[in-house]
Parts: structure tokens; sequence; C-alpha cells
């Protein structure tokens, strides 16, 4: 018996590693790894004429700022704590060639428009600000002043912005001239000494009337989410002067109310004839570190034959379409020369500015307009969390910029691709009643992104692109509400959400360029609409019904293309061509907005003039090389005389029939900050943007000839001919992902360091 045992105990041993093996090989041939290779061709080739477009390389970068250092009658610094009353190399940044120029070089076989960079200057020794362009690149041996040229005005020194310099004397002055002076309140209101600071966030613009530099700066807690943790201190520094000395504190606020003077403030705290703050720990309410610890993955997509786009330099091909692309350090992404099927749709597309406009009682907010193109929205692109930013799997792009720093400076993995399936059917349909079958497509799009955290805010652009032959801009806003210490008053200009914390009342305003060229550039604004009339029944005719009918038009003019805000405009609007479709109707394509943004700042206030772009939902002009955007860098802080005042594109009210035409778009939404804003606002609901919509343009919808396509009838639901759906189950690959990196805390602003 033992001996039976013994060997019956070996048989199912033997059995039982025979069958694992069998498992194994199983469950190997069924999760294969996903080919990292393409398995279906491209449709297209990369074309390098597309570099044309193309951001500066590194070693542009660095030849522009050598060549301009060696200009020994500049005299420029780029030391990065240059003073503000030196000379300062600012910026450098690609500058665009003419469009006549590019559409020869790429549809005539005309010459390659010289490449250059636009390189910015401030000369606080001579109180003036000047831009150059600087080419041919690479190896540079000339620069131009084309200052006048861009804005048909000098630009004043107090127009740009604070730089990292004038940032350190700022904080060395607050910590001498306020804070030092300040010990006994600073400890007893805030808890702060040597080792435990406040951070400081500031108003923009910088003053009420042209030439002002004075700033309100409030203060908040060092903590996670500083911007919910307002302490009820704000500073009004006056920093007219080039020359720190002459900088001078010219009012302070303490919790609600004004004082002249550090010394006036600080008598009356000790006479207890203000109400004093007195310091309580605060809960870390904005710290985004996770409440519970993470148990599960949530769904990932995957490439299961490979990538079906492709990017080679700054040219991607995504199956029918093609496009090249770029980061402005200032106005952020940008695409140009977009085809689908080999015909160019867009020459431009790109973000243009992002504006926020806040009400308050207190001074820190009350004036606050942001406009982040005078920051830079570009500047502040930083690396993408793989898997949160961007699935994971998508491709990631380094980006080069030069902005208030004294070398180029790399951006990792600051751009993302990705194909995506956006969750529900581009097309379907179920036939119920006759011809029964069923036809649909899942609606698979690129997506081009980059994400902005400028302060407090984090901006999500997206470019996307679908198999229909639209494209779509829009933006999300997340990241922390501004916020200020709760007063008497200060429920009128939004809601409690935290102890002694209002979440400020907020528009949000964001402009997109988008010039498209449809079937060529000679193209009309036309614009559809429906009414009701009333109309006799052809077989009765002594009946009447009311039946929608169509209303066209055609606009001459581009003061009657400027849409404002806040009025009735037609539903459609179209940029369309001559030429006409298989059924005679014009090829255009449709400006479809989508936006909730708030009102416009009143036209009779003088830093209007500045955004006066936002007057508008949508605004139709003619092309001209030099209305490049609609904003610019110097008009946060030169509101009231600004460098571009869109609106003066319009005055001229040019004929825009048959002409080169540009659109700008205007979405956005109101922002009413509430409970659920803490920690960080959600993208859920925040944003807006338009979508670029073919109309006529093609003789159908071009999506019928995609192989995404899926179509069966009753009896072949299970063939694969039509429907590769039906196969998934057998051809069901793991992805073969790259390991998890960020390296994004590189390119961050560390003030800790200028002190």
């Amino acid at each position: 018996m033992n001996s039976l045992l013994k060997w019956a105990l070996i048989l199912f041993f033997l059995i039982s590693i025979i069958l694992n093996i069998v498992l194994i090989g199983l469950h190997s041939s069924r999760s294969t790894k996903c080919s990292a290779q393409r398995v279906h061709p491209l449709r297209g080739k990369h074309d390098e004429r597309s570099l044309v477009f193309a951001d500066l390389t590194l070693e542009e970068y660095s030849q522009v700022q050598q060549y301009m250092l060696k200009q020994k009658d500049l005299d420029i610094s780029t030391k990065q704590l240059t003073k503000p009353s030196e000379n300062f190399l600012f910026l450098i940044d690609r500058s665009l060639p003419k469009k006549a120029d590019v559409l020869a070089y790429l549809d005539t076989k005309g010459p390659k428009p010289a490449r250059e960079a636009t390189v910015v200057v401030l000369y606080g020794a001579k109180g003036y600000i000047k831009e150059y362009v600087v080419g041919p690149l690479p190896n540079p041996t000339y620069h131009r002043d084309v200052t006048k040229e861009r804005y048909n005005m000098d630009l004043p020194i107090n127009s740009r912005l604070a730089t990292i310099g004038e940032y350190a004397l700022m904080f060395q002055f607050l910590d001498a001239e306020v804070f030092s002076k300040l010990t006994k309140i600073m400890k007893e209101s805030f808890d702060v000494d040597e080792k435990k600071p406040l951070n400081a966030f500031e108003q923009m613009p910088r003053g009420v009337r042209a030439g002002d530099r004075k700033t309100w700066i409030s203060f908040f807690r060092d903590m996670d989410g500083m911007y919910i943790h307002p302490v009820g201190f704000e500073v009004l520094l006056n920093h007219e002067s080039l020359n720190a000395s002459q900088w001078r504190v010219e009012k302070l606020m303490y919790n609600g109310k004004y004082f002249n003077t550090v010394e006036d403030l600080k008598d009356a705290y000790d006479k207890g004839t203000v109400k004093k703050i007195v310091y309580k720990e605060t809960p870390d309410y904005g710290s985004l570190r996770p409440r519970n610890k993470p148990l599960q993955i949530g769904p990932q997509q995957f490439y299961a034959e490979g990538k079906r786009y492709s990017i080679q330099n700054n040219h991607v091909l995504y199956l029918d379409w093609s496009f090249a692309f770029g980061l402005s350090s200032l106005t952020g992404m940008r695409v140009f020369d977009v085809r689908f099927k080999e015909e160019r749709i867009l020459y431009e597309l790109s973000v243009q500015e992002a504006m926020s406009i806040y009400g308050s009682v207190t001074p820190g907010m009350i004036l606050t307009k942001f406009l982040d193109s005078s920051i830079g929205i570009g500047r502040f692109a930083h690396e993408l969390a793989r898997g949160v930013d961007c699935p994971y799997e998508a491709t990631y792009v380094d980006t080069y910029r030069y902005i208030d720093v004294p070398i180029p400076m790399r951006f990792r993995n600051s751009i993302c691709i990705f194909e995506h399936n956006m969750g529900q059917p581009l097309r379907r349909h179920f036939a119920d009643f006759f011809h029964n079958s069923y036809g649909g497509m899942a609606n698979s799009a690129l997506v081009f992104r980059t994400v902005t955290a400028i302060g407090n805010y984090d901006y999500m652009w997206d470019f996307i692109f679908y198999q229909s032959g639209s494209v779509e801009a829009k933006v999300h806003a997340t990241g922390y509400i501004a916020s200020s210490y709760l007063v008497d008053g200060s429920l009128k200009h939004g809601h409690q959400v935290a102890e002694n914390v209002l979440g400020n009342i907020h528009t949000h305003f964001m402009n997109f360029k988008v010039d498209l060229d449809v079937a060529g550039v000679k193209n009309m604004f036309q614009t559809k609409d429906m009414e009701y009339v009333n109309v006799s029944l052809p077989w009765m005719p002594d009946r009447f019904a009311m039946v929608p009918q169509l209303v066209e038009k055609q606009v001459k003019t581009e003061k009657e293309a400027a849409l404002r805000h806040g009025t009735k405009t037609p539903r459609y609007l179209h940029i369309a061509s001559n030429t006409k479709n298989r059924w005679g109707h014009n090829r255009s394509y449709r400006l479809q907005v989508y936006s909730f943004a708030g009102d416009h700042l009143p036209e009779s206030e003088a830093e209007e003039r500045s955004m006066s772009w936002a007057r508008y939902k949508v605004a139709i002009t003619k092309h001209k090389d030099l209305e490049q955007t609609s904003s610019s860098l110097y008009s946060q802080n030169g509101m009231w005389t600004p460098a571009v005042d869109f609106s003066k594109y319009i005055e001229d009210n040019e004929n825009i029939e048959n002409e080169d035409l540009v659109a700008w778009v205007t979405a956005g939404f109101l922002h009413i900050p509430h409970a659920e804003d803490i920690p960080n606002t959600v993208t859920v609901g925040n944003g807006g943007g338009v979508l670029l919509r073919p109309h006529n343009y093609f003789n159908e919808d071009p999506s019928i000839h995609s192989a995404d396509s899926v179509f069966f009838s009753p009896g072949a639901e299970n063939s694969c001919d039509n429907n590769r759906m039906a196969c998934l189950a057998q051809e069901t690959c793991s992805p073969v992902l790259e390991p998890f990196t960020f390296h994004g805390f590189e390119g961050v602003m560390k003030f800790e360091d200028w002190l």
C-alpha cells in the first residue's frame, strides 16, 4: 500500500506540473505583448518643410543670446538677478515669417523664408523696451529694431513685467522695511518668524493709471495650496523707480483696516485700536495628498496594433490629418498648415490669451485683471504626468524656452500627443424597421495637449482632430482658486469656502486665433440661421402653418463681422469659399463656439482697451502679418496705453469678401467659487472652446471611408469582414509600458534662492 500511495502521489504531482505548464502556455498565448511597431502603413509622408514653423532649437537660442551679447553698443546683461535699472535680455522666441512667403515656399516651390528670432531687451538704463528680429538662423549675422513697426509706438519701461531680478529686490525690501519692523504682529497674528515665512501673491495691473508701478501684495500661509490660505495682511509697494533704494510702502491693510505707514499699523496694534488677528493653526485643507490610500488603477487605453500617428521633428501625421506644431513662450501652443486628405484646412490655430477679472472688497483682488500672455502662457508648460495629465501611452515631446533666464531651458515632456477613444460613437444607426442592420464607428481622435500652470490656475489646452474632418480647440481650468481674507462686505464678491476665506468671483476669457484657408485663401464670412414663416399649405391654400426657413447672409465688412457677447448672433458662422461642392453649395467650415463666459469689462474702464478682443464672441478680420496676435507681452502692465489694442484691427472696417480671413474666437466661463473648489477646482464644466466643422465642404461625411467603420446585418454578427470588434477577443494583447518618470520640478521658479 505504501508503494502504491507513493507512486500515486508522484503521478499526481507530474500531472499537476503538466497542467500548470499547459495553463501557463495558454495564458501566455492570450496575453502576447502588443506590437510596438505600426501594423498598418501611414497614409501620408512627413514633410521637412514643416520646419518653417518650428520653434527654436536649444542651439539656436544659445546662438542668438551670444550674438546679442557681442553687440557691445547694446550693453545688455543675461544675469538672472539683473536689476531693473540695468539692461536685460529678457526674451528670445521664434519670429514667424510672413504668410505669403510661407505659402509660396510650401505650395509653389518658392524660396525658403529666412529663419529668425524675436529678442526683447528691457533697457532699464535708458527707460524703454525694444524688440529686435535676429537672423538668419542658424549663425545669426544681423539684428533689426522692429518695435515701431510692430506696435507703432515706443514701449515705456514700466510696461515690462516683473523679472526675477525685480522680484528678488521686492522680497528683500519687504523683509527689511515691513516684516523686520512688525515682528510682534507677525508672530502673534500669523506665527511668522525666521523659519516660518509668509508667501506673497500680487495684484495686477500695478496701479490705476499709465506710468504707475504700485503693487498690492497679499500674504498667505506657507502651506500646500497657499492661494486658499490668506492671512488678512496686504501691502501696497510703490516700485515705480528703477532704483530700488527709492521704493516705499504707500499703504498697508490689516484685518480690513488701512494704514499709511508701517509705524501707523504698529502703533494701532500696540494701542489696541485695531481688531487683532489672533493666530490659530490652520487645517491642511489645501493639500492634494490623497485622503485615502489609492487602491485601484482606473481604466487604461493602449494601442493593439501600434500607434496610428507619427511625429517627426515638429510634424504630425494621423490617418488623413497632418500638421506642424510649436509652443510659444508667450501665447502657448499652436499648429500650422493643418491638412485633411492633403488639402489645407487651417494655416494657423493658436492660443492667444487667457484673462481673468476678479471682484473683491480687499485691495489685493479688487482691481485684479490677469492677462496671462504678459506673464507667458507657454512659459509655464511644465512636464505632464504620465497616466494623469495624458494617457500613459501618449507620446511626450520636450520643449525649449528662453524667458527671464540666463540660459535656455529644457522642459521635458511638456507636450503630449495621443489617439483617444472619446467614449461615444462618432456616428451609428440601428435599422429597426427596414433592412435590418447595424452601422457605426467609434469616435477615435488625435489629441494635441499641453497644460500651463500659471500661478494658482492650471489650464489644459487641447486641439483635437476628428475623423469627420472637424477640429476642436478647447481649454479646461483647474488648480486653485484665488482667495482673500474674509472681512465686512466680502460676501458681495463670492462665497466663504473655509474659515476666514472668501473664494472671489471672477471671469475667465480665452482667445484663439483661427486662420482658416477654405479651398484657398480667398474666403468670405457667411451666417446661417432659421426663422418661422407663415406659409399656406400647397394642397390646402386656405390653411397656413408656421414653418422653419433657412436664413443666409454674406457679411461684407469687419465691423459687421465683429459679433459681440450678449447680443443675438446667428447660430451658424462660416468661413466659406467661392468653390462649390457637388450639390452646388459653397464649401465652408463652421465656427461652433461653446462658452459660458461672464460679462466683459465695461468699455468705459480705462483698462478695457488692453483686452478689447474679449468684447467679441467671434470677430473676423482681413489677414495682416502685423496683426499677428490679439494681445501682447506689454498688455498686463501697460493696460492704459496698450501696445496691442485689438479693437483697432476692426476700426478700419476693411472689406472681407474674397479675402484671406482670420477668425478670433473668445470662449470662457463665469466662476463663482464654492465649497467644492476646495482644495482644487475640477475641470468638469469649467472651460470652453470652438469646434471647426466642415459644412458642405465635402460631398459626404468623410468618416464613411474610415477603417474604423463597423457594419453587420442579421446572421453576420460574428463576421470580422466589416467588424473588427467581432475578433477583438481573439486578438487581445497586453501593452508594453514605459516606466513612470517625472522631471517637472527642474524648471520651477525657486523664490527662496533669490533672497
